[in-house]
């Protein structure tokens, strides 16, 4: 079995995919829809579009098939990011690369594989559109054309998630838009001399109140963390849902000890949060806060340092995840 190699742009091909937003939207209906129509026009077991990130190939919509990411060294759709050409592999067995791929020898194996390479705006390629079949097949010109033609369709979905910086659950900036904001309140500290500061927030336990109450739980305790941010902080600070359960705060014209006050005073405000709520959980978090260094840091820098202040908080508290 040959592992798929590595782009010789992945830091950029990586740093443009997190910063689409893809990664973060768990259900989109209209890859659902892209993914049936593939299925049935093709006449194939399983249609899937999948997203190749650092070690995993996430898995945002699959008709046939489990939906759980796999590992990127074992997949067919690692292969398919290395070029902008479609990948197709009539029979795995007769290829070198896949003969002995635990994947096209287990029980449902994959024996035929198409991909056409999935682009963000940018040319970025970032995943596939794939389908498999368990049995191996011959696929045409006009087959390739025709997963072409699916495959922008599904670039156009990828284009107006980039275009958004919205998150949806919870309305705050996503992590393009806070990455947006965040560029220009770095310049504009510089030009005028003015502190900056960042907060870093996890949710604790939170993969806990997905597990034991379901997602529906789990979203509410995204929302209710995002209202109780609204209402604490001023309108001229930024705030975000980076991702999963982690939040940023950028605080305009405030130093690391303003910030912290801040946070404290947040804290308190979820305790009073939990005091009236009626859910069956308690909204906590770990944070961490950092003050950027005109002289020193960017961007990826001062994110970096608010992340290892809260997981230092986190790891003291023994919050877990």
């Amino acid at each position: 079995m040959k592992s798929p190699s590595r782009p010789n742009n992945e830091v950029e091909r990586l740093s443009a995919l997190r910063e689409s937003g893809l990664l973060e939207i768990e259900n989109h209906p209209s890859y659902d829809r892209l993914t049936r129509l593939a299925k049935r026009l093709f006449a194939v077991p399983v249609a899937m579009i999948n997203l190749v990130d650092e070690h995993v190939v996430v898995v945002k919509s699959a008709d046939g098939a489990d939906p759980t990411n796999l590992p990127r060294n074992l997949s067919f759709c690692g292969h398919t990011v290395l070029s902008d050409t479609p990948l197709v592999v009539p029979d795995t067995l007769d290829d070198a690369r896949f003969a002995d791929n635990p994947l096209a020898t287990d029980d449902d194996p994959v024996r035929f594989y198409a991909g056409y390479p999935l682009h963000l705006p940018n040319g970025a390629t970032v995943g596939s559109l794939c389908i498999i079949d368990h049995q191996p097949r011959q696929f045409s010109t006009s087959d390739v054309e025709a997963l072409a033609d699916l495959a922008a369709l599904v670039e156009v979905e990828f284009a107006a998630i980039c275009a958004s910086i919205i998150d949806d659950l919870t309305g705050l900036y996503n992590r393009r838009g806070f990455h947006h904001l965040a560029t220009y309140a770095i310049r504009a500290a510089r030009r005028r001399a003015e502190p900056l500061t960042l907060a870093w927030l996890d949710l604790d336990r939170f993969k806990q109140i997905n597990a034991r109450f379901g997602r529906a739980d789990g979203d509410n305790a995204l929302k209710a963390m995002a209202s109780l941010l609204s209402s604490t902080f001023r309108e001229a600070d930024v705030l975000a849902r980076y991702g999963g359960d982690e939040f940023a705060i950028l605080f305009a014209n405030s130093d690391e000890k303003g910030a912290w006050v801040a946070m404290q005073f947040l804290t308190e405000q979820a305790a009073v949060w939990n005091e009236h709520a009626e859910y069956p959980w308690s909204l906590s978090f770990s944070w961490g806060v950092s003050e950027f260094n005109h002289d020193r840091d960017d961007l990826e820098g001062w994110l970096k340092t608010a992340d290892e202040m809260m997981y230092s908080m986190k790891q003291q508290r023994g919050t877990g995840c």
